[in-house]
């Protein structure tokens, strides 16, 4: 008869119960739930508004400076609370984070809404179609056609001239340039693009004086072409080195001629970078007021010619009017702002669009 020696061993436990069995529910440490940051705002919104008013401080956006102190300080204190101090650390440094990016944000959208509310007053199809021929700037009516057309034709011109010495210059410095020459033109075109506006206009201004050349919208696309270049070079020399130098060996190990090699492999694989910076140094441009008081001189009526004659321009517009000083003036003014700010709007979607069509596919 044979005796089992019995033992008693405890039962296998599942790792995700708890005690004797129990289920822990979730075995990592304590954290705070995803609204907790909405909270945190919230509460030092009241914070800030709260010792605001007690206080007597006048400026919101001393309220604001305490909302902000306040949210820090009880982010970095719950955090460490319930979780631990280095997960308060990595808190707080995204909270610092997130308040740099709104401080950054709401003077953006302050401007938008300012300019939206006080533009929206003059602007119809009427102001988009007339002229200020024959209008008084006390008066009311009138209108942006002359300046919209003189931006659209002075912005084409310079870009016409400036793409495609931007464009070369670029594809030198990337793909030929070498030694001091190569050197000396990145120099100086680090150098024109911090050259404030008003000096080109004064270059071209001292052109014309020498020439006996009378003021016309060309006058003021040469000075615009000066500030694009610079940016055009930069954003495209800095696409075309982007481009993986793999797609240049394969093309050249072909026997393809380097020329070619360019422009029907570097060119195309950065066409969507290239003509996002193109249109964002024509939204630059688009602005500029002070080559234009100087050189177009400005013109209340619609000049279709930018090559004889002054013109007008939307920045020269809007100068032009707040210049006056009435009440209708001024809403026209902001009105024409309205209209310069959708221009650029509407170039930046447009480059994005672009971009985003042009660019490379990911996908399997």
């Amino acid at each position: 008869m044979s005796h089992t020696a019995i033992t008693d061993q405890p039962a296998p436990v599942d790792p995700s119960s708890g005690p004797r069995g129990h289920s822990s529910g979730n075995l990592s440490q304590r954290s705070l739930p995803r609204w907790a940051p909405a909270g945190f705002a919230v509460l030092a919104a009241l914070i800030g508004s709260g010792i605001g008013a007690g206080a007597g401080l006048d400026s919101k956006v001393q309220w604001g400076l305490i909302a902000v102190v306040a949210f820090l300080a009880i982010s970095y204190g719950v955090t460490t609370a319930v979780e631990n101090q280095r997960q308060a650390r990595d808190r707080l440094a995204t909270s610092v984070v997130w308040v740099c990016f709104v401080l950054a944000v709401i003077p953006l959208f302050s401007l938008l809404w300012t300019t939206i509310s006080r533009g929206v007053k003059a602007l119809d199809i009427n102001f988009l179609t007339h002229s200020m021929a024959g209008v008084l700037g006390s008066e009311e009516g009138g209108g942006v056609y002359h300046a919209l057309l003189g931006t659209l034709e002075q912005v084409g011109i310079a870009t016409v001239i400036s793409v495609p010495l931007g464009l070369l210059t670029a594809v030198y410095l990337v793909e030929y340039g070498k030694g001091a020459l190569a050197k000396a033109v990145t120099f100086f075109v680090d150098v024109m693009t911090g050259i404030p506006s008003i000096v080109a206009g004064l270059f071209i201004l001292s052109l014309m004086l020498m020439t006996d050349t009378q003021p016309s919208g060309l006058m003021g696309s040469l000075a615009l072409t000066i500030l694009m270049i610079p940016v055009v070079v930069r954003s495209t020399e800095e696409m075309l080195k982007l481009v993986p130098n793999e797609l240049r060996e394969s093309a050249l190990a072909l026997g393809v001629p380097k020329w070619r090699m360019i422009l029907k492999v570097v060119l195309p694989t950065a066409i969507g970078g290239i003509t996002t910076g193109v249109m964002l140094a024509i939204a630059r441009i688009a602005g500029e007021t002070a080559p234009i008081i100087l050189l177009v001189f400005g013109s209340q009526l619609i000049n279709a010619n930018p090559f004889e004659g002054a013109q007008s321009s939307l920045p020269f517009y809007i100068y032009e009017q707040y210049k006056v000083g009435e009440v209708a003036a001024i809403d026209r003014a902001w009105a024409a702002a309205l209209v310069l700010i959708a221009f650029v709007m509407i170039l930046n979607l447009v480059a994005r669009g672009i971009a985003r069509w042009k660019a490379p596919k990911t996908g399997r």
